[in-house]
């Protein structure tokens, strides 16, 4: 403090920029080093990745609000094999396949939808937003009139893993939940990947995706809303990936009645 009483630091310009965004900008420095609070939280945010990576599926907890739901596992015997062998993840275990066929014949007329839950690279992900996501696609699918399996919980998934549950389960569309690759600002976001017609061995290309659902990204109800989309379309043009584009009108405000068309990053 000067004679005064005022602050002799010059005010930052960079602070009102800071605030609108959780990207690390004019992080200022030290000499020639970050500041040591910045350094300080890039190692936090670092050791939140990692432990999202890391982090046990609870299959118990998630299976516990699901209602009916199928517990399986993919190739991928534990989390070490996971990482190393992206292979593995993209399909079931022996034992997960057989209780998919096991359930098929009770079901030969197959479902509508087939709802997959994965943990990916982010079980904090799913953890913390599938089951309020699942609760909207369910009642979405319910006001189409759309038949669901029993969510199927895989752990050690991948993206692809959901199209060999969905042919077994003889469903005409699959949605997979699955945690994606953390981020520094980012450790729990949540991935939707919609395909219509599943089968093993189609690629992202055939696939439909809605990234960043979490509380500071896309809401559950904006993704629901964009979801709803893909699949009513998908449904009535039978296909889904790059030849189906998302066009849902996007609420300007949620809760109020203002749409506007296309993409609402357009």
């Amino acid at each position: 403090m000067d004679d005064n009483g005022k602050s002799p630091a010059r005010p930052d310009p960079w602070q009102q920029l800071r605030n609108l965004t959780p990207a690390r900008i004019a992080l200022g420095r030290a000499g020639t080093s970050l500041p040591t609070a910045a350094q300080l939280d890039f190692q936090y945010a670092h050791a939140q990745a990692r432990d999202a990576v890391h982090l046990r599926f609870d299959l118990a907890g998630l299976a516990a609000g699901c209602g009916q739901s199928l517990a399986l596992h993919s190739a991928a015997p534990d989390r070490h094999t996971y990482l190393q062998r992206p292979d593995l993840g993209r399909r079931l275990n022996e034992a997960s396949v057989a209780q998919l066929r096991d359930y098929a014949k009770a079901q030969p007329e197959g479902v509508d939808l087939a709802l997959v839950v994965a943990d990916g690279l982010s079980a904090l992900a799913v953890h913390r937003h599938a089951q309020p996501m699942l609760q909207r696609i369910e009642a979405l699918a319910k006001d189409e009139g759309w038949s669901v399996a029993p969510i199927c919980l895989v752990e050690q998934g991948r993206v692809a893993v959901a199209d060999q549950v969905a042919e077994l389960l003889g469903a005409r569309m699959v949605v997979i939940l699955i945690g994606e690759r953390p981020g520094l600002s980012s450790p729990d976001s949540l991935g939707l990947y919609f395909t219509y017609a599943p089968r093993v061995g189609l690629n992202d290309a055939s696939r439909n995706c809605i990234s960043n659902v979490r509380l500071e990204g896309l809401s559950y109800a904006m993704a629901t809303h964009k979801l709803g989309y893909l699949m009513r379309e998908a449904w009535r043009r039978q296909l889904s990936g790059v030849n189906l584009k998302d066009e849902a009108q996007i609420p300007v405000l949620e809760g109020t009645g203002e749409v506007r068309p296309g993409n609402f990053l357009v």
